[in-house]
Formats: structure tokens, C-alpha cells, sequence
């Protein structure tokens, strides 16, 4: 998959031109809406089969800031997946500088009708195409 990348905006930064922490992990999520649907399972798909995805944890360390108006990208991978909760890994890269700024992971659950499910039970497709990338990664199914 390409990396997902954007330029940081003024409105993200606090008044010495870094971006504030909390705006990582949005760049996460735009980087995680726009994996799934690079998969051709975007969100709009999984709801539709009556399914919802919430993060249960978030884990962030934070090696260089990038500041207003620098390029940067987010590489997301499949570093866990086990049927019920799927775990992501996020690299995000100042381009302009070329350096590691961020590495993070997400975890999440499957949710329908309010309780937990095996995603392979309503979403066969998407629980193989997850465990294809699980395996790529050498982690666990």
C-alpha cells in the first residue's frame, strides 16, 4: 500500500510552529480510513454490514516533531490479527527532513449489535485478506 501523506497544517501547530501531539494519532486514523479503503474494505463497507471497528488501545512514541507546513507520510501495517482484535503499526516520516518522527500502534475489535465477533463470521474476505498481511508480517493469526 502507499503511504499516506499530507503537508501539517498552521491549525495543528502550537505557537513555535511544532505540531501538537494529539494530532498524530488523528493523522493515524486519516492513515487507518485510508488503508481500509486502498483494501477495497473501507469503513462505509464493514458498516454497511452492520459492523463497527473501535480502537481499545493506542500506543505512541513521539522521536522528532514535525513542524507547520512539512510533508510527511504514514505507513500502516497489519502487525497483529487474530480473528477478533486486529492490531496496526504506524510509521509516520518527515519527508522534509527525512527523518522517523513516530512509531505507534492502534488496536481494535469488531463490534455488531454491541457485542464482540469473529470478523470471519459477517466479513470472510476481510478476515483473509488480514491474516494474508498478519503472516507478512510474521505476527500472530
Amino acid at each position: 500500500m502507499e503511504p499516506y501523506s499530507r503537508t501539517a497544517q498552521y491549525h495543528e501547530t502550537d505557537q513555535m510552529g511544532i505540531v501538537h501531539h494529539a494530532n498524530y494519532v488523528k493523522w493515524m486514523e486519516e492513515a487507518r480510513v485510508a488503508f481500509m479503503a486502498a483494501t477495497g474494505f473501507g469503513y462505509e463497507t464493514i458498516e454497511a454490514q452492520g459492523v463497527v471497528v473501535p480502537v481499545i488501545g493506542i500506543e505512541v512514541t513521539y522521536k522528532k516533531p514535525v513542524r507547520f507546513a512539512e510533508r510527511f507520510e504514514v505507513v500502516v501495517r497489519v502487525k497483529r490479527y487474530n480473528g477478533k482484535i486486529l492490531e496496526l503499526g504506524y510509521t509516520i516520516r518527515n519527508c522534509t527532513q527525512d527523518t522517523l518522527c513516530t512509531v505507534a500502534s492502534s488496536k481494535h475489535c469488531f463490534l455488531q449489535d454491541g457485542g464482540m465477533i469473529p470478523l470471519g463470521s459477517v466479513m470472510p474476505e476481510l478476515d483473509a485478506f488480514l491474516r494474508l498481511e498478519a503472516s507478512k508480517a510474521g505476527a500472530d493469526r
